[in-house]
């Protein structure tokens, strides 16, 4: 009995596809990108000299910044301890001394990034040109160039071009978003130091409003503690009035004198929450942009452009050679 033979389909290289053709041959490569040796120069080139350009037209932006620290009274002492030693006595009084577990240099750190305060310091200070029609500053006369599309410096009115229902003078939101990009307030929680810091084309202007923040920061957080300590006392003196226990009378007298030590520590004491430690100065170089490292990427990226077009029209180049083959290869007709 025969044994019936298997034949083997032919290998795929066989038929002159599949193997070695599919494989990567980086001779083939690197001969590709010498061909194409003009076109990556002339994308190298062309992205160098782009980013030459985008660096020279972007202005200057110069930083200040101010460390500050917490206030003997934030750190456990003088009002916080008055507060920690007459807390149970309020509490019997049916009021809150504050203090003890309130943090108040992150309640202020938070209070310096609200809007409400924000849009309140810009509104307050006139920063409103400033922060929405400055494109940048002379260098000469040290003054703010201002985008006359936005506007109009002699007749001091804004023209800028809004869509119906917008109003032509820039909104408290609007505002808000501007100066939260020029301004940051950074607490480190190692130490508690707190540090404010402003970017600027101006660096004048910018250590400026740097010293605004710190005092209006001080100055918010003191009103918001004397109205509280205001609304206490007015609350204790109308519970002494109406009590005739003696004891009750003791504490609230107690609760009295207390408060009124707190209100007047508050009003004498400038650095209500933070001292500081290290004054905001007139910077005398810039901090962006970062010239020379926009020009080397962008010759890089203007580089691996030049390659990836290059490599594209090879592997183009080889499929359509590849196509062409297989179509001009004659076709067998007994198949």
């Amino acid at each position: 009995m025969k044994k019936e033979q298997m034949t083997l389909p032919p290998a795929p290289w066989a038929n002159g596809y599949g193997g070695s053709e599919d494989e990567i041959d980086l001779m083939e490569l690197f001969a590709a990108l010498w061909r194409g040796k003009l076109w990556i120069l002339a994308t190298t080139v062309l992205g160098a000299a782009l980013a030459v350009a985008v660096a020279l037209w972007l202005p200057n932006i110069f930083h200040a910044e101010a460390k500050l620290a917490p206030s003997a009274e934030q750190q456990g002492g003088g009002l916080s301890a008055l507060a920690g030693q007459f807390g149970g006595l309020a509490s019997l009084a049916g009021i809150s001394l504050g203090g003890g577990g309130t943090d108040k240099t992150g309640l202020a750190v938070e209070v310096a990034k609200s809007r409400h305060f924000l849009t309140g310091f810009i509104r307050q200070h006139h920063l409103e040109v400033a922060i929405m029609a400055a494109t940048g500053m002379d260098k000469g006369t040290g003054e703010l160039i201002i985008n006359p599309a936005l506007y109009a410096v002699g007749e001091k009115k804004w023209v800028r071009n809004v869509k119906p229902g917008q109003s032509v003078e820039p909104t408290d939101w609007e505002l808000y978003k501007a100066f939260s990009k020029l301004v940051s307030v950074d607490q480190d929680k190692k130490t508690g130091l707190v540090t404010v810091g402003v970017d600027y084309y101006s660096p004048a202007l910018a250590k400026q409003w740097v010293d605004w923040l710190v005092a209006d920061l001080n100055a918010v957080m003191k009103q918001r503690d004397l109205a509280d300590t205001q609304r206490n006392i007015a609350y204790l003196k109308d519970q002494l009035a109406r009590t005739s226990v003696a004891d009750m009378q003791t504490v609230f007298y107690k609760l009295i004198e207390e408060q009124t030590k707190t209100l007047m520590l508050a009003e004498v004491n400038p650095d209500y929450v933070f001292k500081t430690l290290d004054p905001a100065v007139v910077p005398e170089e810039k901090a962006k942009p970062k010239r020379a490292l926009i020009a080397v990427l962008g010759t890089l990226l203007g580089g691996m452009l030049g390659v990836m077009l290059v490599l594209l029209r090879h592997a183009i180049g080889r499929r359509q050679q590849r196509v062409e083959g297989s179509l001009s290869k004659p076709t067998c007709s007994s198949c």
